[in-house]
């Protein structure tokens, strides 16, 4: 039986032009033979199966062979090219530097040097892996390399250019070889299908050229593998799937159109499937983020050539891609990697995706909170009317009352004074056709963090509202692109009674207590006092999104925002006791005897 030769070997470059996808390399070196600008030293740099180590081995014989053609190529015909075929030439000579690293490698290295070639013009030394050599051995190869006998060449390759020392780099002539793009090797890996005479469907060949990731040698691999694993001599597109463990695309298309629709049963039942094929719950969802990122480069012409797809895939992208927005997709790539991160310090790390996709599939309601489509009993995750949601903290405030009294101070033009304020429960009547409370989401509007308190006692309050907010609301009235009704401080505080007793009668206890404080209105921004940043912080989060788009659909006016007042109170002011020196230092205040008793016992608080 003849012996088995792997396509990679089989199939090597002989000649520069059958190189695959390094034209700028092949082209400056046949240049520089056919001119005779041969440098004494040549550094190959790129990534693993570019073609480094090949283009080493044409270029050693090109230079020694005998009827060079006017193209720069070798003849393979003369006695030089045919011993460096047969693999017995005595003018090239390679070396690996990651078993040949030492100093006494290169010391035996440089006394070949010294020997003229016994036949050709020039002695090639290829030296492999030279980034494993040790900085002694670079050091001592530093002179030969600078300037070596006439007759004397060294082609160096590495994967880690960073590695060598720069006093290498710069006597060398350097060559950064690309990773090879992913068509030029399905063409490569097509041609030689039909030289074996092997049935290829061209989605099996991009599928394996894509997954090589620029390196001809991982594709030559692959594409020998799945020969092997192939009966009939084909490669089939689902067969390739299957043999080389790669999760169709197809299973991510279908998850994100259950997304899009927020059908979270059926998105974990397809997870299930998943997981049931063998596949690593990492492995899917780096898979579900890339797919996440194909979709927001295919919203854009420009972005969209930056995907190594096919044309098909593409149109498949741009169409899914219309289907989503660009915030649901950030948060979404967001949400996967942080699932990657912890996803190897979690206990249960098939519950941490589950968790993931769930969150991910509740995303559009956030992102597009216009859409409104009735409730579907059944839990099969379908969209429902927007719920007010619990805050996530704890608020460290007491319970408050059983009824919200809200302190009103309106600094409007038009004078409100005479009017009472009076607490008005949520059975009272409507003001002006007021519907009832409903938690509509609203768009986002960013705040600056307010300043700590500095001074003691009751701190003036201070506008949070960032100029870049002002002049965006500014923007939107005058453009007319927004409702703008006048509304007084009266209904004001209907709605916001209205509201807050939506929250206690929903059992949204902080909520409630969060909303139970002093407010008052300046123009249309709502202040309101609170005591600390975790109120702050929790307000914020929990609240404020929530609370403006209610109350700019209740007043008509998209004006308004809410301005956030920090006031410093005894607690806070306060300073805490921790050391031993703050101890020491609020006893010795209550009782200064403990002064003299430190000096006269020569004590020390410090223990």
């Amino acid at each position: 039986m003849e012996n088995f030769i792997v396509s990679a070997r089989k199939y090597r470059p002989t000649l520069f032009d059958s190189v695959v996808g390094q034209s700028h390399i092949t082209t400056t070196l046949k240049n520089a033979i056919k001119s005779n600008h041969l440098a004494q030293a040549f550094l190959f740099c790129g990534p693993r199966g570019v073609g480094k180590t090949t283009c080493a081995r044409i270029l050693a014989k090109t230079i020694n062979c005998q009827d060079l053609g006017t193209d720069g190529e070798a003849c393979g015909k003369c006695t030089s090219c045919h011993s460096f075929q047969e693999n017995t030439s005595l003018t090239i000579h390679e070396l690996d530097a990651a078993s040949n690293n030492s100093v006494e490698d290169i010391r035996n290295l440089i006394d070949q040097v010294r020997y003229p070639p016994q036949n050709g013009k020039y002695k090639i030394y290829i030296i492999d892996e030279v980034h494993m050599l040790s900085a002694a051995a670079f050091n001592a190869f530093l002179k030969t390399l600078e300037e070596p006998p006439s007759y004397a060449i060294f082609i160096l390759a590495t994967t880690e250019k960073h590695k060598i020392l720069p006093t290498i780099l710069s006597r060398c002539q350097i060559f950064d070889f690309n990773r090879i793009q992913w068509k030029d090797m399905a063409s490569h890996l097509s041609s030689i299908a039909e030289k074996e005479g092997i049935t290829a469907e061209p989605a099996a060949l991009e599928l394996i050229s894509i997954k090589a990731d620029g390196g001809l040698r991982d594709a030559l691999s692959m594409f020998d593998l799945n020969v092997t694993f192939s009966t009939d001599n084909a490669l089939r597109h689902a067969d390739v799937l299957e043999n080389l463990h790669i999760l169709d695309s197809d299973y991510y298309f279908q998850l994100t159109d259950f997304f899009v629709n927020q059908n979270h049963t059926d998105a974990l039942v397809l997870l299930d499937e998943i997981m049931r094929k063998g596949f690593d719950g990492q492995q899917f969802i780096a898979g579900l983020s890339e797919h996440f990122r194909n979709l927001l480069f295919a919203k854009d012409p420009k972005t969209l050539a930056l995907m190594e797809l096919s044309e098909e895939n593409r149109a498949k992208f741009q169409a899914q891609s219309a289907k989503t927005s660009a915030s649901f997709l950030l948060s979404a790539m967001n949400l996967c990697s942080q699932c990657e991160i912890h996803y190897k310090a979690a206990k249960n790390a098939r519950l941490h995706v589950e968790l993931t996709l769930l969150k991910i599939n509740y995303l559009p309601s956030v992102y597009q909170p216009t859409a409104s489509q009735p409730a579907v009993e059944g839990g099969a995750g379908k969209k429902s009317e927007p719920k007010p949601i619990a805050a996530a903290a704890v608020s460290a405030a007491p319970v408050a009352p059983a009824e919200p009294v809200i302190q009103a101070v309106s600094t409007k033009a038009a004078p409100v004074a005479s009017t009472p304020v009076h607490e008005t429960p949520v059975q009272a009547a409507p003001v002006q056709g007021i519907a009832p409370v409903q938690a509509a989401p609203v768009q986002v509007v960013s705040a600056e963090t307010p300043p700590r308190p500095t001074s003691h006692g009751l701190r003036s309050a201070k506008k949070v509202v960032s100029t870049s907010q002002a002049e965006h609301a500014a923007e939107v009235i005058a453009q007319g692109k927004v409702q703008n009704e006048p509304f007084t401080f009266e209904e004001l505080h209907f709605v916001w009674t209205q509201i807050a007793q939506g929250f206690k009668q929903g059992n949204f206890i902080n909520k409630y207590v969060m909303m139970n404080r002093e407010i008052s209105l300046v123009d249309s921004i709502i202040h309101i006092k609170v005591e600390g940043e975790v109120q702050m912080q929790q307000f914020n989060d929990s609240l404020k999104l929530e609370l403006l788009g209610t109350l700019r659909e209740k007043l008509k006016n998209d004006a308004i925002d809410i301005s956030l007042d920090l006031i410093a109170g005894d607690v806070s002011d306060k300073k805490m006791i921790y050391t031993q020196s703050d101890k020491y230092d609020f006893l010795s205040q209550k009782h200064p005897i403990l002064v003299e008793m430190k000096q006269r016992m020569g004590l020390d608080h410090e223990f």
